[in-house]
């Protein structure tokens, strides 16, 4: 989790993105007390962002998007939102982890380089935390003719 602490003014990181909300100490009730950003909520960011690129088919490699698809579906399972995204946070920096399957056709290049733009803008945004780095593995690329390793509804036999 990170604690921002509220000053007075605003600042700026290199990339433009606002590192923490300030208030002056007089009559602002927005500049007494603490901010807790948790490491989800940072991840959540992250991966919302991260799926609205196009290219990404989806995060999480292999047995870990196979299993999270199956705990999706158990009544009391929640589902993995933040599957294939871990995150470092600190009280004005953050790095984040992604690993992604790209769709077939795409450039990877391109791809993870769209992908890294959207989810430091998203995070910075939201958070006003630095984004320090993010590092994306691409550990599979989604053939058009692939089925989606998601177990289908309904009885496998009739």
């Amino acid at each position: 989790m990170t604690d921002l602490t509220t000053r007075s003014g605003t600042t700026r990181n290199e990339t433009g993105g606002a590192t923490g909300i300030r208030g002056s100490g007089t009559g602002d009730p927005g500049g007494k007390g603490r901010t807790t950003i948790a490491d989800g909520v940072v991840a959540k960011i992250a991966a919302a962002s991260a799926r609205e690129v196009p290219g990404v088919h989806g995060l999480g490699l292999g047995m870990t998007r196979a299993l999270g698809s199956v705990r999706d579906r158990v009544p009391a399972g929640r589902p993995g939102q933040t599957r294939g995204v871990s995150v470092e946070v600190g009280e004005r920096q953050t790095a984040v982890d992604l690993d992604v399957v790209v769709e077939y056709g795409y450039p990877i290049t391109d791809v993870v380089a769209d992908l890294r733009v959207a989810v430091v803008t998203a995070v910075e945004r939201m958070t006003g935390l630095e984004v320090v780095e993010v590092n994306v593995v691409v550990g599979d690329v989604r053939l058009p003719d692939e089925p989606d390793e998601e177990p289908r509804d309904g009885p496998r036999v009739t």
